[in-house]
């Protein structure tokens, strides 16, 4: 007995030391809310997690998560970014994007990878091996990134991480615009948490409300970090971005089905020249906006993850001073120094609710979002089914710099691009302008090998619009490559822009510069010339048909047997009939003379 209470005490002490040893800042998040114009809030969930490079590799996994970190040491995967994506983002309105654009994908799915391999055979191997994993663990169709949708960026990714102790890396990319995320994929993002979804900020994640908002993007970013003066860890970062309309989220539970307000209800800009009983110019209201958790989430917040870091406050919300908030007892607001964006430090077992009443007038004051380095719109040109164009319309809002940047598009195989039909000109001007393309990375398509891979590094004057256009040529597919919806289209990957700082320079980089700000186009709907799939079934009815009164006309003709009416089965019948009958009147005949 001794013994076995001397083994659980020693067990307790172990425990007791690796919980010492396990330091609370390698692990925090945090929630972010920000209002934005027309009625819209943006949320953005981050959770961080550092573990040691040496402990990681010996399978002490600690805060990382074992099934994920398990795939990226088979695989040979150094650095690793997954991004899941859903709607557009309205730049027009909204401003500037969320962590500077670093932590969004195009529509769809998007998979980027630094793989350590000695031939290119061999990462096309691993990529094959990371993609059917990953496809299994996050419920995606990740295996049908294939070597037609997978190209190898020259110019536009660079690597997050430190990677000096590394050599043979490869750079291999893939995208699947046609991919529906949905609540399957969140659950397994929730689960690589330390907590889950049980405590701290992923108790408000919920799949309704996440795939109602106008924009979501999932986001997982695995990286190493070397610092000059520790040891370096595997640094994974989970992100979660959407932008929720408050009216459609305030509508009671009763009426899922959402619909329009009557024109009475409307807030309208009554300062417009044009405006009266029948036009309305849409008022930018979200300063006079009331909200709550509940109202955003449909439940409060359950208390903090106890695994996360205490002093970094796990919910900010960008208002100003003047902008009252209610929040549930115990919870301490910190002032910060900007004014504008105001941390809570939350105890550990409250749950949270924070409401935000209607202000004053005196008090209200109008959201203007932070305007980006660079609006960009993608769109199809030219008509008919052998041939198109695409537009794509560069603007420069600033007024005195320029903006650089890297243009890249991983277009399918049948789309084939005409190279020198590629021109930039600025708005206004008829002819092309060469010096804005400063220089063109082109990898041609293979049929049904591999995608169309144009790099573009390009430069756009301050308070100008540039027009990017090229044009290409449609395959024709065969009838096996046609997906049950052809008539709908094919969808074309959303282009990538990597805007360059001018004030940094990154050594070994194809590129010289540091992305100082990412974002993506809208993705293509491709219409490919697409056969009349009633005209199959017409033939096989035909041939049926056809086939069906050849076969039995012949088979008739080859079987039946031709004979004379009296020598039918019923007229011998009856031949043998009246035989018999006259037998037996004439034995009558004779019995009856006798």
């Amino acid at each position: 007995m001794g013994q076995l209470l001397s083994f659980l005490w020693l067990s307790l002490l172990s425990i007791c030391v690796f919980s010492s040893s396990t330091s609370a800042a390698d692990y925090h998040e945090q929630l972010n809310l920000r209002p934005l114009p027309q009625s819209a809030l943006l949320a953005s969930f981050n959770f961080r997690s550092n573990t040691s490079v040496s402990e990681f590799e010996k399978g002490n996994f600690r805060f990382f998560p074992r099934s994920l970190g398990q795939i990226l040491q088979h695989a040979g995967t150094r650095e690793l970014h997954l991004r899941f994506s859903l709607g557009r983002w309205d730049a027009e309105s909204w401003g500037a994007r969320p962590w500077d654009g670093a932590r969004e994908g195009g529509t769809g799915v998007e998979l980027w990878a630094w793989l350590e391999a000695d031939t290119d055979k061999e990462a096309d191997h691993k990529w094959l091996t990371l993609t059917n994993a990953l496809s299994g663990l996050f419920c995606a169709s990740l295996n049908f990134i294939d070597g037609t949708r997978t190209t190898r960026p020259v110019m536009s990714f660079q690597p997050e991480g430190d990677h000096s102790t590394t050599t043979n890396m490869h750079l291999l990319y893939g995208v699947l615009p046609h991919e529906v995320v949905c609540t399957e994929n969140l659950t397994p993002f929730l689960k690589l948490l330390p907590c889950k979804g049980k405590a701290g900020i992923a108790s408000l994640l919920d799949g309704h409300k996440l795939f109602d908002a106008s924009w979501q993007s999932m986001a997982i970013d695995i990286r190493p970090i070397c610092p000059l003066d520790g040891e370096c860890v595997l640094q994974i970062e989970q992100t979660i971005d959407m932008v929720l309309d408050i009216d459609r989220s305030k509508r009671p539970r009763d009426n899922p089905i959402p619909r329009p307000p009557a024109g009475h209800d409307l807030p309208c800009d009554t300062s417009k020249p044009y405006h009266s009983h029948d036009t309305c110019f849409p008022a930018d209201y979200t300063a006079h906006q009331d909200w709550s958790l509940t109202q955003i989430f449909g439940k409060t917040m359950k208390g903090t993850c106890p695994l996360a870091d205490p002093a970094v406050p796990a919910l900010c919300l960008q208002v100003p001073e003047s902008r009252s908030v209610f929040v549930s007892e115990g919870v301490r607001e910190k002032k910060n120094p900007d004014r504008v964006s105001r941390c809570f430090d939350i105890p550990p077992s409250t749950h949270l609710e924070m409401v935000l009443p209607t202000p004053d007038d005196s008090a209200s004051i109008s959201v203007t979002p932070e305007a980006p380095l660079l609006y960009a719109e993608r769109s199809f040109t030219g008509h008919g089914q052998e041939r198109g164009g695409v537009q794509t319309i560069l603007r420069n809002p600033s007024p005195d710099t320029e903006v650089e940047f890297i243009y890249m598009e991983s277009l399918p195989w049948f789309m084939r691009i005409y190279l020198h039909t590629m021109e930039a000109r600025v708005a206004g001007q008829s002819h092309a302008n060469k010096s804005l393309i400063q220089q063109v990375y082109y990898r041609p398509a293979v049929d049904r090998a591999r995608g169309t891979q144009l790099e573009v590094r390009m430069r756009v004057p301050a308070d100008s619009t540039v027009f990017l256009t090229y044009d290409f040529e449609k395959s024709i597919l065969r009838y096996t490559e046609y997906p049950p919806d052809a008539n709908r289209g094919f969808d074309v990957a959303a282009a990538v822009i990597t805007i360059l700082d001018p004030h940094q320079e990154r050594q070994g980089s194809v590129s010289g510069r540091f992305a100082a700000y990412t974002l993506r186009t809208t993705s293509l709907l491709c219409s490919l010339p697409t056969p009349d799939f009633s005209m199959p079934y017409n033939v096989i009815i035909f041939t049926s048909t056809a086939i069906a009164l050849a076969f039995g006309g012949i088979f008739n003709i080859l079987v039946r047997r031709f004979v004379a009416a009296d020598e039918g089965p019923e007229a011998g019948l009856a031949v043998v009939l009246g035989r018999l009958k006259g037998r037996l009147m004439g034995l009558v005949k004779g019995a009856v003379k006798r």
